[in-house]
């Protein structure tokens, strides 16, 4: 079974929305606008891009990278593997045709049975309202967090507001860092 990573940037009270400056949220680019900017708590988004052998967006996640990834060369791994996209509107027409192999998964079990097939960990970067139905269902086998000493209030969070049974996680791998940056890495306790 493969391995399904979250990878995500968020505030100490959970936010997840426009980290990197993206348009239409008040607090956007608060990654980079409010914290200061230290190489080293970075170093996990390298390892990421080294480990994982396929990425998994939502359809919003998507339309936001897909025209601009591809032309960057922060993302020379992510560019080159096999993309899957969560959507049940997206058709083939509207995938990029310069990003490489890209598959649209329409439900959970989609991906629930790309998780049975051979080969390595599948990462997922931004999709708040994926990450949120992935984590319900039981599918998220570990967090790549970076958590920033933020409270931003309103915003699109990591973790959604569902009623359910506690889920219990394990941390394995955490540094906090000079700017009040922390990682923190948790496998999910089956």
């Amino acid at each position: 079974m493969r391995t399904l990573i979250s990878t995500a940037f968020i505030s100490l009270d959970g936010v997840m929305e426009a980290p990197g400056g993206e348009p239409g949220y008040r607090n956007s680019g608060w990654t980079f606008k409010d914290v200061e900017f230290l190489p080293e708590a970075y170093e996990i988004k390298d390892r990421e891009q080294k480990e994982a052998t396929a990425l998994l967006l939502g359809r919003v996640s998507y339309e936001a990278f897909s025209p601009v990834w591809p032309n960057m060369d922060e993302f020379p791994d992510y560019n080159v593997m096999p993309k899957y996209v969560v959507s049940t509107t997206l058709t083939e027409s509207d995938l990029v045709s310069n990003w490489g192999e890209t598959t649209i998964l329409r439900s959970l079990d989609d991906v629930a049975a790309l998780k049975e097939t051979e080969g390595g960990p599948i990462i997922v970067h931004g999709s708040a309202t994926l990450n949120q139905n992935l984590s319900d269902a039981g599918l998220i086998d570990r967090y790549h967090l970076l958590v920033f000493p933020l409270l931003l209030g309103a915003g699109k969070r990591l973790f959604s507001a569902t009623d359910k049974d506690t889920q219990k996680l394990k941390l394995v791998e955490h540094e906090a860092y000079a700017n009040g940056v922390q990682k923190q890495v948790f496998d999910v306790v089956r």
